[in-house]
């Protein structure tokens, strides 16, 4: 099988163990190459036959990774009408996956390069394939799915003090600012159990939806589906971490969003007001989330490149900061952070 623009490693046994995988298949795959990396330690790569047809195998090295709660939420999804990759083939032990190819044109790529237009059709049928979504019956699952639990937000919110706060900018709270947060962690959970549960995708974003002719969009990397806050998807589409929106469209989306999950019965606040705010609560909790897990992927797994977009999220938590009085702890925060790394010189 012929590589293409991977350079041959001694220390990778996966690539090697998937391509004599794949040779016990049909025989058919003459080529591989680079399809994607992931921010776990999957990785995905992209085969061609003789025809030029193309499929993905997806690469989770057990007992790091496993594949099984993808298979399960990709059967779950498929059920509910949600476009995503069929699976061809798959040695679960091996941790082995080989995928039909929804193409090479995620939404990151296509947003950056759209023009208005383009830009609210794609996110539009965002919004539609979100809505089906949140109507699909968790419990129709081949094995249960997880809860957005008190415990699994509280887990998340940790990795902002412990990596971000603590790791990456090296900060000393004092007891003040250390008791602000604790209510603002407090504020925020509290909102996102109050909220109605729906099935909830975990990383509805662009990098994980893929521009398609028909279906539109494919959604990918599901594998870490929840039972959860419904605001917490759309929260993740509408405040992305590689891809920035402006006020009025957030509001144009979101009021597009909220009208068509009132139609189709989800259960969304009457008051659009509140929506918004919980909406916007429950952005917050994923920001200092995702400040902490780009920060440990830096400095756990060697992966430096996610830090570049951590200041969207600086920016994105200013936002909240300044609009909500009971998270304005959080604006004096950031000041800290960015006299830290301005004289440092780190991201921050």
């Amino acid at each position: 099988m012929q590589r293409i623009h991977l350079a041959p490693t001694p220390d990778d046994t996966r690539l090697p163990e998937a391509e004599r995988w794949l040779a016990t298949l049909d025989g058919r795959w003459t080529s591989i190459e680079p399809a994607s990396a992931d921010a776990s330690f999957r990785r995905y790569f992209r085969v061609r036959d003789g025809n030029g047809a193309t499929a993905i195998v997806m690469d989770a090295p057990p007992p790091k990774e496993d594949v099984r709660p993808f298979l399960n939420v990709g059967r779950l999804l498929a059920s509910g009408n949600i476009q995503v990759p069929a699976v061809l083939a798959a040695d679960e032990a091996r941790g082995l996956l080989l995928l039909t190819d929804l193409g090479e044109t995620t939404y990151l790529n296509a947003l950056t390069a759209a023009d208005a237009v383009t830009r609210a059709s794609l996110f539009h049928d965002a919004i539609a394939a979100l809505v089906t979504l949140q109507q699909i019956d968790p419990a129709a699952a081949h094995t249960a799915l997880g809860r957005y639990d008190a415990a699994l937000l509280r887990r998340e919110i940790d990795l902002f003090p412990e990596w971000y706060l603590g790791r990456h900018c090296a900060l000393e709270l004092g007891d003040d600012e250390k008791n602000a947060l604790e209510r603002i962690y407090g504020l925020l959970i509290a909102s996102a159990l109050a909220q109605p549960s729906v099935l909830v995708h975990r990383d509805y974003m662009p990098r994980n939806l893929m521009r398609t002719s028909n279906g539109n969009p494919g959604v990918l990397d599901h594998q870490d589906a929840v039972v959860g806050p419904i605001t917490y998807d759309l929260a993740s589409l509408m405040r992305d971490a590689f891809f920035t929106l402006e006020e009025p469209e957030i509001l144009d989306y979101v009021a597009r969003y909220w009208a068509a999950a009132r139609k189709a019965g989800l259960p969304v606040r009457e008051d659009f007001a509140e929506f918004y705010r919980e909406l916007e609560w429950m952005a917050a909790q994923r920001h200092l989330k995702v400040l902490g897990i780009f920060a440990r992927i830096n400095y756990r797994d060697g992966k430096p490149h996610y830090l570049a977009d951590t200041p969207r999220f600086i920016g994105y938590v200013r936002h909240a900061a300044r609009r909500y009085q009971a998270l304005a702890p959080l604006g004096a925060l950031c000041d800290r952070i960015e006299g830290v790394t301005a004289q440092t010189g780190y991201t921050f």
